[in-house]
C-alpha cells in the first residue's frame, strides 16, 4: 500500500492504524459496511485483530482456516462486531479465502499492479461480498485517500470518485466529513422514499 496519512474511517486511533497499515483489515471493514455506522464496521477489523490475537494485523490466512462456528463465535462478541455476526463471519471467511488463495494471502495485490480503473472494478467486484456500488466506493477509496490510482480510476469509481464529492467512506477524513456524508446518504434516502410515494 503506497505510504498515506492515517486513514480516518473508525474514528478511532488504533482501529483508524490498523485500517492504515493492514490492506485486508481495510478490505474487511469495507466488507462490514452495510446495516451499520460507517465508523463501527471500519473499527470491526482491530476488534477481530484483538481477538484472534493478532492486534498489529488481520491474517486472512487465519481467518480462512478458523472453524467457521468458532469464528462466529467471535464475531458475535459480545460487543457483537456486526449487527448480524453469523452471515457476516461467513462473509469475511469467504473474503478471506479469496484473498488466501488468489492473491497468496496479500490483499494489496488486489490493487497492486493494476494498469487501469477498470481492471481495478473487474478485481473488486470479484471479491465476496463485493459488489457493483461497494466496489465503485472502494476504489474511489484508494484512488482518494492512498494514491492508487490507475489510468481512469474516477471514471471507474462513477460518482464517487468525483472530486470534492462527500458521497461515501471514500470521502470520509475527520468527523465533519464523515456527518457531510451521513447528511448526504440521508438526503438520498429521503428523496428515494418521495419518489416510491
Amino acid at each position: 500500500m503506497p505510504t498515506s496519512p492515517t486513514l480516518k474511517l473508525a474514528l478511532d486511533s488504533d482501529a483508524d492504524a490498523l485500517l492504515s497499515r493492514d490492506p485486508f483489515a481495510l478490505l474487511t471493514g469495507m466488507l462490514l459496511d452495510q446495516q451499520i455506522p460507517m465508523e463501527r464496521a471500519f473499527a470491526g477489523p482491530r476488534v477481530l485483530a484483538e481477538r484472534l490475537g493478532t492486534p498489529r494485523r488481520l491474517d486472512p490466512l487465519q481467518i480462512a482456516e478458523y472453524p467457521p462456528e468458532e469464528f462466529a463465535a467471535l464475531m458475535a462478541g459480545p460487543p457483537a462486531v456486526h449487527r448480524f455476526p453469523a452471515s457476516m463471519a461467513g462473509r469475511v471467511q469467504a473474503l478471506a479465502r479469496e484473498v488466501a488463495t488468489t492473491y497468496d494471502g496479500d490483499a494489496a495485490a488486489v490493487w497492486s499492479g493494476v494498469t487501469t480503473g477498470a481492471q481495478l472494478l473487474q478485481r473488486l467486484r470479484a471479491l465476496p461480498g463485493f459488489g457493483e456500488q461497494k466496489a465503485r466506493i472502494f476504489l474511489a477509496l484508494l484512488g482518494k485517500q492512498l494514491g492508487v490510482r490507475p489510468r481512469g480510476w474516477r471514471e471507474a469509481a462513477g460518482p464517487y470518485g468525483e472530486e470534492g464529492s462527500r458521497r461515501s467512506v471514500a470521502d470520509v477524513v475527520d468527523a465533519v466529513s464523515l456527518a457531510e456524508v451521513r447528511s448526504y446518504k440521508q438526503a438520498m434516502k429521503r428523496a428515494a422514499k418521495a419518489a416510491q410515494e
